[in-house]
């Protein structure tokens, strides 16, 4: 079968399109070398009133960056106008986000970084998951053999795993960055210091944990000051963190891995430090100096799917982003999605989603302790032998059994099926680009809303519950499950950082929190750019439908409106409705070598998009 090819991407929104040349060469020197400078930025807090407001997009020339937060795409931007590179930007920004975005991600945390280099014309990633101590088993979260109650498991030492973050940024700096990390940490440092506004969002956040929060006397000082809900418009300051900060400017990250940042970790994972009084039970973890010191980021290849001329790249095991992503863009390639009814692309992308998760579940966990099939995964074989049980007038009942990529069998229905558990949904993404043309896709994250809720006293961070994203146990039994806990493993992610070349120069790069439903916003969110003829920014705020093999797939309240629910249901589609699914970022090169970047209209209370020189209106 001839495959459509992509919608010429001249027509796409904002004129997206193949890349034009760069000049100059990227800056790949350390700190003390001599780099192009690009002009100095204000030394004003990133709060300050010459920040702009924020703005879902933004196009411009000299670099971009777009996160959820305005302050934290601010410090990105400094870095880029002071000479440092996309490498360098995201650094900043993340940095940045771990004070305005402390809910969401952080020093404690972990992630999954990818990489374009402008030079070469290749991808590359760092997995920077956190790991479970080396004395996990499978029974980590099991007492008297059955599993505590998730939101215990989530609020206690067990859950904790080792911080991937900071090596993530010392990986990411030593490897590709023109900048030392006391440098891209400065404006963090800063903003943590001087502090930054209350928005509606945070203050919801802090709600929704307030009672978990009163429970660690460091966190309760920390986000309910004075014993109460910061109100929305006040400054949160968050001197501990600023101090954090710079212990790792000054010292670098052997400060949590191998001194007293680190033994800080340790002493609150194994003696959570609870308030007085306190009724809730908080289970000690057994996280050691030694698994901190044990801990390395992962240098691998990247994910690669073909898709209607373009090259998707996203990472690979232990995140389940890439494989899942690029098995669903396999098995729509045959159909035209761009002409399609709206109710024939919705239920074609619900189903790729159902089986791609079914897929998902089976196969994908840590490949240092599972034989993960991930070519078998994303072969186009294996696509087309599963998407054969795609029905134009019926929907499939979830959930659906996983196939089996080692040996594919057309339309194979039978077998056990398994759900897919619960992943908190709290994460952060951003993406930047600067005027070399490289190109970074960042997803990071402490799991849950608030993580563990506990505050590591006097450093100023929540620690990740990050260990509860493997199961707590099988959920059949009769199906393997490569995420159960283990020694140093990594719990499988949704995080889906992505990357899309067209002869092999970047297009866009995306990404999305959301737990699993990262899965399905990137994936519709690629679809609807290049396959419905989308402008990003409209791609990004498109209402959202998230399948994930469950019986009923979850839709944002402008689809559950919508008569296209009722087309849906009668194929057999059952729905249930959310408040918001995810919150993207992205960028984009245009044709006259300017960028896009662009953000979340709405979710989340709004992205914000930024550029170093903003184009002439």
């Amino acid at each position: 079968m001839r495959r459509p090819a992509v919608r010429s991407l001249s027509l796409l929104a904002a004129g997206a399109a193949v890349l034009t040349a760069t000049t100059g060469a990227p800056p790949t020197s350390r700190a003390g070398t001599a780099i192009e400078a690009g002009p100095t930025s204000s030394s004003a807090p990133a709060n300050s009133p010459s920040v702009p407001a924020k703005s879902p997009v933004a196009v411009g020339r000299g670099g971009v960056v777009s996160s959820v937060d305005a302050d934290a795409s601010a410090a990105g931007i400094e870095v880029l106008r002071r000479g440092g590179n996309a490498v360098d930007a995201a650094v900043a920004t993340a940095a940045a986000l771990g004070v305005t975005e402390p809910y969401s991600a952080g020093v404690g945390g972990g992630g999954y970084f990818v990489y374009y280099d402008a030079a070469d014309r290749t991808v590359r990633t760092l997995d920077g998951r956190e790991t479970a101590p080396r004395s996990a088993d499978a029974g980590l979260f099991l007492e008297n053999g059955r599993p505590i109650p998730f939101d215990q498991a989530v609020t206690s030492g067990l859950s904790v795993g080792t911080p991937g973050t900071p090596a993530t940024w010392d990986a990411a700096l030593n490897t590709w960055g023109s900048r030392s990390l006391r440098e891209v940490l400065k404006p963090a440092e800063r903003l943590a210091r001087d502090g930054f506004t209350v928005d509606a969002t945070f203050r919801q956040q802090t709600a929704d944990n307030e009672a978990r929060f009163r429970d660690f006397p460091a966190t309760a000082e920390l986000f309910l000051p004075g014993g109460r809900l910061p109100a929305v418009g006040s400054t949160l300051k968050n001197p501990d963190l600023a101090r954090t900060y710079a212990e790792l400017a000054r010292r670098g990250v052997d400060a949590l891995y191998k001194g007293e940042l680190g033994r800080d970790i340790v002493r609150t994972v194994r003696r959570p430090p609870v308030a007085a009084g306190a009724q809730r039970a908080v289970r000690p973890g057994n996280l050691r100096t030694g698994d901190l010191r044990a801990y390395a980021v992962k240098r691998q290849a990247p994910t690669r799917t073909a898709y209607r001329g373009l090259d998707v790249y996203s990472m690979a095991p232990s995140s389940s982003g890439g494989t899942t992503v690029g098995e669903a863009l396999n098995m729509l390639e045959p159909a035209d999605l761009g002409e399609l009814s709206e109710r024939q692309y919705l239920h074609r992308f619900i189903e790729a989603s159902r089986i791609a998760f079914a897929d998902r579940g089976r196969w994908v966990g840590d490949p240092a302790f599972e034989d993960v099939p991930t070519k078998g995964l994303l072969s186009q074989r294996f696509a087309d032998t599963r998407a054969c049980l795609i029905r134009d007038d019926a929907a499939l009942a979830g959930p659906v059994a996983p196939g089996d990529p080692r040996h594919p069998v057309p339309c194979a229905a039978g077998g056990a099926a398994a759900p897919t558990p619960y992943e908190g949904e709290n994460t952060t993404h951003l993406t930047a680009a600067d005027r070399w043309g490289n190109v970074v896709a960042y997803t990071l994250t402490i799991e849950q809303t608030g993580g563990s809720g506990i505050t590591v006293p006097g450093r100023g961070f929540l620690l990740n519950n990050e260990l509860t994203d493997f199961s707590l146990a099988p959920a059949d039994p009769a199906v393997h499950d490569p995420n159960l806990p283990g020694p140093g493993k990594r719990p499988r992610s949704s995080m889906s950082p992505t990357i899309v070349l067209e002869r092999g120069r970047p297009v866009v790069a995306l990404g999305s929190p959301g737990g699993a439903t990262i899965i399905t916003t990137v994936l519709q969110t690629l679809l609807g750019h290049f396959d419905r003829g989308l402008p990003l920014v409209d791609a990004i705020a498109a209402p959202r439908a998230s399948q994930r093999n469950a019986a009923a797939t979850e839709l944002e309240p402008a689809l559950w409106n919508s008569p296209l629910r009722g087309r849906l249901e009668a194929l057999g589609h059952r729905f249930k409705q959310v408040p918001e699914i995810g919150a993207a970022t992205g960028v984009q090169r245009l044709p006259d070598g300017r960028w896009l970047a662009a953000a979340e209209k709405a979710r989340r209370g709004g992205g914000s998009a930024m550029v170093v020189v903003p184009a002439e209106r």
